[in-house]
């Protein structure tokens, strides 16, 4: 799940002279600014006739005066002359950053991505790669927080094709492209990627232990994503040898969570549950509202997903209470799955079919990997409302959906619980293929002690 902020204030654009504006009006202006006189403003070379005669435009200053003028009103020679600061590359720069802030910590982005698309223009004629690669990683990032993970790539990579930064440098494009790859089925390429990103940054900063930390929790997510989870634990494992306990406590955070992740993905519950509860005490002393939500609903899903029905409301709760009234999309959709999964633990069919609808509403079309896991909600729902039709409908679409975007064991699981819903409807036959389907993606022990059940 990504970090962006629920709700933050409003980012203020930076305001700009008016392009009429002449010497003489910007110096008779900043003259009355400061409550000085013409004659206050001169100096030996700069009469006060002189200064006169410039603000009526009747005369152009020379370089020595703007130099004389400018001390005296406290402004830059470059402003005095053309009502702007900073040099056109540095001007440049300016909106960039502000466009980039905006991205991040505006609700609407349509205005800040129309701006980077602007400057991204501008610095390509300019023949400033290094500004262009910078606005389009940000359009990146603003594509990836739609959910819309196919731009995203697109933007990402070409941001590094216009300038070869390097990992250590920029994680967060990295990263995002990385996360983005794993969202549209193809966790083998973020695994790649991941696992370059640890050498490389490992051999240009040894001793950033927050950096090796930070690629190695994303590359355990992708190696979980490949259903190789015991690999996934094991980068954890080696990173978190590296980390003093005096580090920062964020990243010891990333490390639980994705231990946790990858150990829950496995199957080993307990385990999970317990770097659970270490992020959440690390989150807990460091008061961060929005990751400590996170961290009570994936505790909450791990407690629901083993049947735990008391402890996986408890942990709902207090989830849902932190996220606040404007939730973002994919931490609400994460929400209103869980919801459903509990709904079906308390045998309530309807709620847990409502839960999952209104998931899939929130997520739209984008985050497959969540949409998967809401159709599988879905499914269980309809199954214990005894709608067989749209139960079998609902397995198969999860099934599809968590095959194509890497989430195999979570398909596994979605085809032991159809099959299993088969049988116990006296459908052996049927459930049969569905049974060799769940062992193909990875649960051939369960498999087999579901057929001698």
């Amino acid at each position: 799940m990504s970090v962006k902020p629920a709700k933050m204030p409003e980012v203020p654009t930076i305001p700009s002279q008016e392009q009429d504006e002449t010497i003489g009006g910007r110096l008779k202006r900043l003259r009355l600014e400061g409550g000085l006189s013409q004659r206050d403003l001169s100096s030996p070379g700069v009469s006060y006739a002189y200064i006169s005669r410039i603000e009526a435009g009747a005369r152009t200053p020379s370089v020595k005066a703007l130099r004389l003028l400018a001390r005296k009103l406290n402004v830059s020679v470059e402003y005095l002359e053309t009502g702007r600061d900073l040099g056109e590359a540095d001007e440049r720069e300016l909106r960039l950053g502000e466009a980039e802030l905006a991205i991040r910590f505006s609700e609407d982005t349509q205005d800040p991505e129309r701006r980077l698309a602007e400057i991204r223009d501008e610095a390509l004629r300019a023949g400033d790669r290094i500004g262009a690669a910078r606005a389009v990683a940000a359009l990146g990032f603003a594509a990836a927080g739609r959910g819309n993970h196919l731009d995203a790539v697109e933007r990402l990579e070409e941001s590094l094709d216009l300038h070869r930064v390097e990992p250590h440098l920029r994680p967060d494009v990295y990263g995002t492209l990385g996360q983005s790859y794993a969202a549209l089925g193809a966790p083998e390429r973020a695994v790649r990627l991941f696992e370059e990103c640890l050498v490389m940054s490992t051999e240009a900063a040894p001793d950033d232990s927050s950096l090796h930390v930070r690629f190695a929790t994303m590359l355990s997510y992708a190696l979980s994503d490949t259903g190789d989870h015991e690999r996934a634990a094991a980068v954890v494992r080696e990173a978190a040898a590296t980390l003093s306990r005096a580090g920062d406590p964020y990243t010891r955070v990333r490390l639980y969570w994705a231990a946790a992740r990858s150990i829950g993905m496995a199957g080993r519950t307990s385990e999970a549950l317990d770097y659970v509860r270490r992020a959440i005490a690390l989150l807990e002393a460091t008061d961060n509202t929005l990751q400590l939500a996170r961290g009570y609903l994936l505790a909450a899903s791990i407690e629901a997903d083993g049947g735990n029905t008391a402890d996986a409301a408890s942990q709902l709760e207090l989830g849902e209470s932190l996220l606040g009234t404007a939730p973002e999309r994919l931490d609400l959709g994460f929400l209103r799955i869980v919801q459903s999964q509990v709904a079906e633990l308390e045998q309530d069919g309807a709620l847990a079919v409502k839960r999952a609808r209104e998931a899939l509403d929130v997520l739209g079309d984008f985050h497959g990997g969540e949409r998967g896991m809401a159709v599988l909600a879905l499914a269980r729902g309809l199954a214990l409302e005894e709608d067989e039709v749209g139960a079998s409908d609902a397995f198969e679409r999860a099934i599809d959906l968590l095959v194509v975007h890497g989430r195999r064991h979570d398909a596994a699981k979605a085809a032991l619980f159809w099959a299993t819903f088969l049988r116990d409807r006296g459908h052996e036959a049927k459930a049969e293929p569905i049974l060799n389907r769940a062992a193909e993606l990875g649960l051939a022990a369960d498999v087999e002690a579901a057929r001698n059940r």
